[in-house]
């Protein structure tokens, strides 16, 4: 592989999950600047999350079709200025309306950098590729606390958006001279990527404010069935129509279809555990944001160790379901032991060691088993589905924590039920990806032969 390819696609994903937790330990700044709830501010990450899923498959879609370059060149150029957006927001709404646009930008990121790496690496190095920038994605969620609380104790909150600036247009000008690719071809459906932003936007809504409204309160239920609807009918008319924002039949094989699902799963597992750590440490155990910061790194380190080892000792299978395993023990040593007393070095730093594990282990076997699924023709196109399902899964695994937020007011009994559901979502994507071959299969085009 060639170290510009490599860099710009590990720059471009380093940044797009570094914004899906960076902004975790802003949430008390926030709340004092805003006038705003915890439970409230979760929309920071709900909307990114929900832009990031809404985009990526169609980006990824247009990156195969109208090249990588194009769409690498059109993310990174959004979430530049989408994030500059965000740190001169003068209110919440403001700076709400940014963090979409900046989710959208990370959504054409993330599908086109993983095209123009493995575009060009050859056959036997892919696997090692997907396994280095898989390492670089699970390392930057994971540092993502550390890095905020380092310049929100420093700078403000307004820093950590500001920072992405000078990095994103370093990647622009980098990217320029990479070879346009593509194959050509009409765009994606345009109306089926607007029903599925608005499906999972409205779920997300639902269940967030359903412990609010009441579970059988008009309001929850309508928000709920128009989510479930708007998502069906994108589903529907991507079977159907010859361009569709979701490549439907890359479902057709198994294999593709049980990543998916199990990178769901991680999702909803992965959101809410980022954020409910920083709450514990900072509300329950009373660090300042920049202590809490440092004391979420260990995690990112064996994060990204495990997915680097893991893409080269094992197959996806073995990393999926060894990653669910560390990740539920993590969950129940959590439900078990959490108490309102500081206790770092005998509890949070060996748990938050042995969790950063399973988030490395899970995140580069999906990684692996659904993009090795597919055709170099549909790099973009496979990482996108499967990413989108996990943007879905977060969406829905923080709508859940705000929903038990709300409902306990950040006792010790809500963190206990957020870990609780990241222990049950975790053991599930473990036993999901026991479903996985041992070799990925190659991924039918829609004329039925190999991609």
């Amino acid at each position: 592989m060639s170290s510009r390819s490599l860099a710009l696609a590990a720059g471009a994903a380093f940044l797009s999950m570094l914004d899906t937790s960076i902004a975790n330990l802003a949430f008390p700044d926030l709340g004092r600047d805003f006038g705003t709830p915890v439970h409230g501010l979760t929309w920071i990450v709900t909307l990114y999350t929900v832009l990031f899923a809404a985009v990526l498959a169609p980006s990824g879609r247009l990156a195969d079709l109208a090249g990588p370059r194009r769409m690498y060149l059109l993310g990174t150029g959004l979430f530049a200025v989408a994030s500059l957006a965000c740190a001169l927001a003068p209110d919440l709404p403001s700076l709400l309306t940014a963090r979409a646009f900046q989710g959208a930008g990370a959504g054409a990121m993330i599908p086109a950098s993983l095209a123009v790496l493995l575009h060009g690496t050859p056959a036997e190095g892919r696997a090692r590729a997907i396994g280095l920038w898989s390492a670089v994605g699970a390392l930057a969620a994971a540092v993502g606390p550390s890095v905020g609380g380092l310049l929100v104790d420093t700078f403000s909150w307004h820093s950590l958006f500001l920072v992405n600036v000078p990095v994103a247009l370093a990647l622009v000008f980098g990217a320029r001279r990479l070879p346009p690719g593509g194959t050509g071809g009409r765009l994606p459906d345009l109306l089926g990527t607007l029903l599925l932003a608005a499906g999972l936007g409205l779920l997300a809504l639902g269940v967030s404010q359903g412990s609010e409204w009441g579970w059988t309160d008009p309001r929850t239920l309508g928000v709920l069935v128009s989510g479930a609807a708007a998502t069906a009918g994108t589903l529907l008319r991507s079977a159907r129509h010859p361009v569709p924002a979701l490549d439907v039949s890359l479902w057709r094989v198994p294999a593709f279809t049980t990543a998916s699902v199990v990178s769901f799963l991680y999702g909803a597992a992965f959101y809410p555990w980022m954020l409910v750590g920083v709450l514990v440490l900072t509300r329950l155990w009373g660090y300042d944001a920049l202590t809490a910061g440092l004391a979420m790194t260990p995690g990112a380190i064996t994060a990204a160790a495990g997915a680097i080892a893991l893409s080269r000792l094992a197959s996806p299978r073995t990393a999926i379901v060894l990653g669910g395993v560390l990740m539920t023990m993590s969950a129940g040593w959590f439900w078990l032991a959490l108490d309102p007393e500081p206790d770092f070095l005998a509890f949070w730093l060996p748990c938050g060691l042995l969790v950063g594990l399973g988030m490395g282990a899970l995140a580069t076997g999906i990684s692996g088993a659904s993009a090795l699924s597919a055709g170099p023709a549909r790099f973009a196109a496979a990482t996108g589905l499967t990413t989108t399902a996990r943007q879905f899964g977060g969406a829905l695994g923080v709508a859940v924590l705000a929903a038990l937020l709300a409902a306990d007011d950040l006792g010790l009994d809500a963190f206990l039920s957020v870990y609780l559901f990241c222990g049950v979502t975790a053991v599930l994507a473990g036993a999901v990806g026991l479903a996985l071959p041992a070799r990925p299969q190659p991924v039918p085009t829609s004329e039925g032969a190999p991609a």
